[in-house]
C-alpha cells in the first residue's frame, strides 16, 4: 500500500483540498485499496479547525467527495517514517519541514507541482501551489491541485 500525506502550512485549504482530489482519482480508477491519503500542516495554528469554507465550495462545486469532520492535524517526527511520500504545497513548507522531520534523507519529500508534467519530473524544482489564504482565488488554487494530482498519480502508476 502507498502511503502518501499531503502538507500545506495550516491543513485547511491547499493540502485538504489535495488529500481529497487524489483520493477521488484514486476511487476513480480503482485503486482506492492500493492508497492511504492523508494530508496535514507544518504548524499549529489551525490544528482541530475543518476545512475552510472556500476550500469546501470548491471540492463540493467540483463533485469532489470530502470528509466533513476532517480538521486540521501537524505533521510529525514519525510520520516521516511512515509515509512513502510526503507532497508539500511550496517551498515554504520544506523549509518548516526541517524542524519537524529534519532533513530528507530518504527523499520523501516533493512538491505537488514536480508532478506537473510526469514524464520529467524532478524531484522540489516544481512550482508552487498558490496559497488561496492570501489571493483568495480558490478556483485557481483548486486547478494547479488538481493538475498536480493527475500528474502524481500518472507517475506513481507508471513507476510501479
Amino acid at each position: 500500500m502507498k502511503k502518501i500525506m499531503f502538507v500545506c502550512h495550516g491543513n485547511i485549504c491547499r493540502s485538504p483540498m489535495a488529500e481529497f482530489i487524489f483520493k477521488n482519482l484514486v476511487d476513480k480508477q480503482g485503486l482506492a485499496d492500493e492508497y492511504f491519503i492523508t494530508s496535514a500542516a507544518t504548524s499549529s495554528e489551525e490544528i482541530g479547525n475543518g476545512i475552510y469554507p472556500s476550500a469546501r465550495y470548491e471540492l463540493s462545486s467540483k463533485g469532489i467527495p470530502f470528509d466533513d469532520n476532517k480538521t486540521a492535524i501537524r505533521i510529525t517526527r514519525d510520520d516521516y517514517q511512515s509515509y512513502d511520500m510526503i507532497i508539500v504545497m511550496e517551498q515554504y513548507n520544506i523549509r518548516n519541514l526541517s524542524s519537524v522531520a529534519g532533513f530528507d534523507p530518504e527523499n520523501k519529500i516533493w512538491k505537488l507541482l514536480d508532478f506537473e508534467n510526469p514524464d520529467t519530473v524532478e524531484q522540489c524544482t516544481g512550482d508552487d501551489i498558490s496559497d488561496p489564504w492570501y489571493h483568495g482565488n480558490f478556483s485557481k488554487t483548486f486547478k494547479e491541485i488538481e493538475r498536480g494530482c493527475k500528474g502524481l498519480l500518472k507517475y506513481i502508476e507508471n513507476t510501479k
